[in-house]
Order: structure tokens, then C-alpha cells, then sequence
């Protein structure tokens, strides 16, 4: 069948999440596709098919379907003669009912009993579900596991119709984070092929559960009830999507087929995140106008208007876009979303309004609660730390007697500012070392730079969740030292279960910004990412400073030269720091880079923590991890100096009288 257009299981989830999306999947030549170009999606995705990996170890009869992605009749033909035997366990199984189209993940037959394993990189524990696995209280299915299940459901719906003559037990195997790795470098042993097809391509170096201390990281879940309760219309996927089970597959699947566009209402969660959005220049249509243009009748002049879906977290938008068709900034009322004011700090709904009354004006100025933020800058004190780290969380561990999805802290970079105005990079701590666990040796480095005085900055709450996380790692440890380490992390951090919060507890920019300090630039972001360039933007100060070379400006660095400028000016534009970082391999030659990594750039968590997995490669070159670790020393520093610049900032609003400012 040339040219056929099957439903897979991935196209069927796409459909869950929108069914308009089913016409702008598989034509990355027409349609832009964002989901195409995140480089955190792709490890991610690439840690699933270790997985798998680790899952086909516990069935070491099992055989593969050679069949290449897209040879329907081949992988069809290549399963129906191994299901002529008696039992068999078949990896990548394929089968085909009328316009569906599968490939599981383990087959496992024995007789006329199939049993249908899906195999996920998604973690649990058993503890977690006091209502049984993936139920909430109230017995409906927990929405995060949703798609999974659905996933599964769809699998069962075709196997049980291409092949009526076995009885089809669904189950899930999924990583379970109360197991541990019984031996070191084992998420290495389930390498990604840089070049062929991923699927088949994947590199195992050991073939046994013996090879890797006969535990298995895994557990099997029936989800035989509930599988069976989504097939009979026991469990929708949500308010949307509530027609029976096999009318909804047919509908996608005629769809699909037919290569025609479901006319489905548009959504503002899905909407929000769509990944067929696309805003530039590149000759790719965009299926989210597409959406909007047919559906709300939108035109150049309701698309040139600031929405809703743009606002800082807008809870409140689905409901005003399913009731009352409201999603244009200047439709809603403050009857819609009451303000709400506190005379300590801004708060959510007035940010929410602030973002809406500028947009809607022009208004170009930031808002600053200065006299709040001024005496929060007041309880601050002399010399000023600002940490950042660089984490990694993989589902196979790298290092013995570690969780899945354990944190390794692997990285800090650390300024001091000094009530002298010196701006100090103090130090760095960076592990690279293949089957080292290194967290223990972080947190007594960070002991050591930060001292015991001093104001202690982080931005988010990802430094804090990290060494509350490896305070429970050091309660389970025998570190001669652990008290102590204990006691450090205590006094910096803070916890919601026991309301605990340490007499140094670490300060987080980011609640500062959203307390005090609003930027239309930032379009309702609160990342760093967005906050920094902004506040660059309107500083002549911080222009003026940074432009400047280290040796001018009182600050140092670790993995600069003396002469490096921080800032550059083009076109009257503000250059992002971030972008101006050099790509990691930028001083090697062509031979030299023919035998590395293809990592251009660390300039995105994803590159960083894809970096780290890289270097657990105990065949990995000195060179290239000498190379890699450089890299990542440059981009940390950046994320501390970058803190330093937006208290520079803070500071300088309450000090100075801008003319921007309201």
C-alpha cells in the first residue's frame, strides 16, 4: 500500500492532546513543528529508548522486528510468522487493523495469552497511589497518566481486532525509583547510536540482568481494569474527548487518512503550548493561525491584538475561552479576574493586570515596588553569595546504589560581591568523573566557598529542592561527615513538609523579581533567561559597565580572559550574553572535531545536562571532555554573573530615579 496513512500509537496521542493536530504532524516540510527543533526533548526521548533497553535484558529469548520505521508490510509479515510458534517474546511486534497501525514495545505470547508490555522511562512509586495504581481519590484516572494509559489502550484496541483468536493482557513496565543500581556506570551501558536508527541502533555492552547484579530497575503493572474500563467508556480522556472508545479511534483514524482537518474548538491550554505555532519568516506555515483564523474567524487585525494565552500564569483562560469566548486582552473585566492587592509585594492578579493594562496602553515602562524592594535589599548582607548548579536526573543511574531519577549534583559556580562593589567569581566545582557520585563532595565544596556570613542568593527553587534532595541522600549514607553536611544544608534551605526554614536560608531572586518588579519585556516570563536581557535593556548602567573589559570593571573570572566584554551593542539592540557564549568546539580543527560529540553549544539546561551524560563515557577522550567541561565552567559562571546583574539592577531602581519607571 503505497502512500499509506496509518494512526500509530503517537499520532493517537497527538490527537488526545488536540485533534486539529493530526493534519500538520508529518508534513515538517509545510507545517513549522517546535517539538522538532528542543534539544531537551530529544534526550529525553533518546533515555526512553535506554530504557527499552534495559527492559528487553529481562527476556533474553526476545527477538527484534528488523523491519526499518515505515515498512508496515514487512514488520506485519515478520511478526505473524514468529506468532506461528507456540511462544514467543517479540520486541517491536507490528500489526495492522484497517487504517491502525502498532509497534510494541515487548510481546510476550504464550498459547493463545498475549501479553502486551509497554515499557516507559516514566517513574512511580507503589506508595504514591494509596487508591490503587494510577487512580486518584476520587477513582478516576490521575491526569498525568492519562496519555500513558490511552497510549496502551489504543495498542489493545488493534491487537484484540487483528488478532481476535488471543486474549490480550495489557500491562506497564515502568521505572521504579525504590529500586537501586547495583553496579557503577550503568546508565552507560545503553548507548545512543549518533547516526543510524535509534530504534534498532541502540549500543547494549551487556546482554544479562546478571551483567548488572541481577536487579531489574523495573516493575510490571497489570492495567488489565483499567485498559479495559477506557475500551468500554468507563474513563474519558477529558471533557472534550467523551465519545465511545472505538468512535473516537475511527474518527482520527478516517481523519488521518483521508489526510482531512477535524474541525475540534480550540483549546487554551493545547493552544498555549502548540507546537505548530510559528512566528518566524522561514517559509513554514503555521497550523496554530491556521487554527484561530478558521475556527474564531481571526484576521490580521484580532492576531496584531495582545491575548490571553500570553498573560503569566492565566488559570482562568480555559474557562473564559469554553464560556464566554473571551480571549483577547481587551475583552476581559475585572469582574473576570478579580485584582487582588497586598501592600508588601505584588501579587499574582496584579501582575496578571499589569501585564494586560501595558500591553493593551503600549506602555513600555516597568513597575517597581521600590519601597518594598528597597527594604528587602536593607535585610541583605555584606559579602552577597550567588550560587547556580548544574543537575542531572536520568532514569538509569550512573553510579551504584542510586535511584532512578536520583539528582547528581555535578556543577556550581559561585560570585561573591564584596561592600566594596567587588565582584568576585570566588569559585567552581565541577565532576565529571565516570562512576563517581559525586553529590557529597559538591556540598562540601559549597560549604567551604560560601563561609558562614553573608546573604546567600539563588534564582528558583531549584537550588534549595537539590539540597534538600541530598540531605535525604546523606541521612541513608554513612559519610563520617554527615551531621555537619546536614546542619550546612539546613541552615540554607527551606522545606514545605515540616514548614523548616534555616536562620541563612538562601534568598530567590526570582520571588524578588516577582514581588517587586515587573518588565513588559519579559512577556510574563520570569526566567532568567527572559529577566536578564530585559533588565540590560534598560540599564545605561549595566550597558555602560559591561561593555567593558573584566580588567576595567572591578570583576573577576575564572574562565575568561581579562579583556572579555560581557555586552555588546548591535543595531541599538542589546546582544543576549547567553548567545554571545562560544561554541564549545570553536578553537579545534576539522580533524579534530570529526572525532567529537556533535554538541555545538551550551548555551540551554538540556545541552548541559546531555554534556554530563556524555562524559559518564568512560571511553570518552580526554580531549573532548577537557572541551566539554570548559563549556560547561563558562555557562554556570554566566548564570551567577547574570545574578549579580540583575541585584546590580534591583539597586539601582531604588536608588536611582528612572525615567521608565512607575
Amino acid at each position: 500500500m503505497p502512500n499509506q496513512r496509518y494512526l500509530t500509537k503517537s499520532r493517537f496521542k497527538l490527537a488526545l492532546e488536540c485533534p486539529t493536530k493530526l493534519y500538520y504532524t508529518s508534513k515538517s516540510k509545510e507545517y513549522k513543528n517546535t517539538r522538532n527543533d528542543d534539544p531537551f526533548l530529544a534526550a529525553l526521548a533518546d533515555g526512553g529508548f535506554q530504557v527499552e533497553e534495559l527492559a528487553r535484558l529481562a527476556y533474553p529469548e526476545g527477538v527484534l522486528i528488523q523491519a526499518a520505521s515505515g515498512a508496515y508490510d514487512e514488520a506485519v509479515a515478520e511478526t505473524e510468522a514468529l506468532l506461528k510458534q507456540e511462544n514467543c517474546v517479540i520486541f517491536e511486534a507490528a500489526f495492522r487493523y484497517e487504517n491502525l497501525f502498532i509497534r510494541t514495545d515487548i510481546l510476550v505470547k504464550k498459547g493463545n495469552v498475549i501479553e502486551l508490555i509497554e515499557v516507559k522511562a516514566k517513574s512511580f512509586l507503589l506508595s504514591d497511589w494509596p487508591a490503587g495504581p494510577f487512580l486518584g481519590k476520587r477513582g478516576g484516572i490521575e491526569t498525568s497518566w492519562k496519555p500513558y494509559l490511552f497510549d496502551i489502550a489504543f495498542q489493545t484496541y488493534v491487537l484484540q481486532n487483528a488478532c481476535p483468536q488471543f486474549e490480550v493482557r495489557p500491562f506497564m513496565q515502568l521505572i521504579d525509583k525504590s529500586k537501586k543500581a547495583q553496579v557503577n556506570n550503568l546508565n552507560q551501558c545503553f548507548r545512543i547510536s549518533k547516526n543510524g536508527d535509534k530504534r534498532k541502533d541502540t549500543i547494549r555492552l551487556v546482554n544479562s540482568l546478571a551483567e548488572i547484579g541481577g536487579e531489574n530497575l523495573m516493575t510490571q503493572i497489570d492495567v488489565s481494569g483499567i485498559v479495559f474500563g477506557i475500551l468500554s467508556g468507563r474513563y474519558f480522556y477529558n471533557a472534550e474527548l467523551t465519545r465511545n472508545f472505538e468512535d473516537l479511534v475511527q474518527d482520527f483514524s478516517e481523519a488521518y487518512h483521508k489526510d482531512q482537518k477535524i474541525n475540534a474548538p480550540v483549546q487554551f491550554t493545547a493552544c498555549k503550548s502548540c507546537e505548530f505555532k510559528n512566528l518566524d519568516t522561514d517559509g513554514l506555515k503555521s497550523g496554530y493561525h491556521e487554527c484561530w483564523k478558521e475556527k474564531m474567524n481571526w484576521g490580521n487585525k484580532e492576531f496584531s491584538k495582545p491575548n490571553l494565552l500570553e498573560v503569566w500564569n492565566f488559570k482562568k483562560g480555559g474557562a473564559l475561552l469554553r464560556d464566554h469566548q473571551v480571549v483577547l486582552m481587551e475583552e476581559l473585566t475585572k469582574e473576570m479576574n478579580p485584582l487582588s492587592l497586598d501592600p508588601h509585594k505584588i501579587t499574582s492578579s496584579e501582575r496578571q493586570w499589569l501585564q494586560i493594562e501595558k500591553a493593551l496602553a503600549n506602555d513600555d515602562s516597568i513597575y517597581v515596588d521600590r519601597e518594598n524592594l528597597k527594604a528587602e535589599i536593607q535585610e541583605w548582607e555584606f559579602p552577597l553569595h550567588f550560587i547556580d548548579f548544574e543537575t542531572s536526573t536520568v532514569a538509569i543511574p550512573f553510579n551504584t546504589n542510586r535511584r532512578p531519577y536520583e539528582q547528581v549534583a555535578f556543577q556550581f559556580s559561585h560570585h561573591i560581591v564584596e561592600a566594596n562593589g567587588a565582584i568576585i567569581h570566588a569559585n567552581e566545582y565541577i565532576n565529571t568523573q565516570p562512576g563517581e557520585f559525586p553529590n557529597f563532595k559538591f556540598v562540601r565544596a559549597l560549604k567551604l566557598a560560601i563561609g558562614e556570613s553573608g546573604t546567600i542568593f539563588r534564582y528558583s527553587n531549584h537550588e534549595n529542592t537539590v539540597l534538600n534532595q541530598i540531605r535525604v541522600q546523606l541521612l541513608e549514607s554513612d559519610e563520617v561527615d554527615k551531621q555537619e553536611l546536614i546542619h550546612f544544608i539546613e541552615s540554607i534551605t527551606k522545606r514545605k513538609d515540616d514548614e523548616h526554614e534555616g536562620e541563612r536560608c538562601m534568598v530567590d531572586l526570582c520571588e524578588v523579581y516577582k514581588n517587586y518588579y515587573f518588565d513588559p519585556h519579559t512577556k510574563g516570563s520570569n526566567s532568567i533567561k527572559a529577566v536578564l536581557p530585559a533588565m540590560l535593556r534598560r540599564s545605561m548602567h549595566l550597558q555602560e559597565k559591561y561593555a567593558q573589559p573584566l580588567s576595567d570593571i572591578n570583576v573577576t573570572s575564572k574562565n575568561f580572559s581579562k579583556s572579555h566584554t560581557w555586552l555588546q551593542v548591535l543595531n541599538d539592540e542589546v546582544q543576549d550574553p547567553y548567545k554571545m557564549l562560544p561554541p564549545v568546539f570553536d578553537q579545534w580543527t576539522n580533524e579534530e572535531l570529526d572525532q567529537l560529540s556533535d554538541i555545538e553549544d551550551l548555551n540551554n539546561g538540556g545541552a548541559a545536562l546531555t554534556a554530563y551524560g556524555f562524559m559518564q563515557y568512560t571511553d570518552m577522550s580526554d580531549q573532548e571532555r577537557e572541551a566539554l567541561s570548559q563549556a560547561l565552567k563558562k555557562y554556570c559562571e554566566l548564570d551567577t554573573l547574570a545574578m549579580v546583574m540583575i541585584w546590580e539592577g534591583f539597586r539601582e531602581v531604588c536608588v536611582v530615579k528612572l525615567n521608565n519607571i512607575r
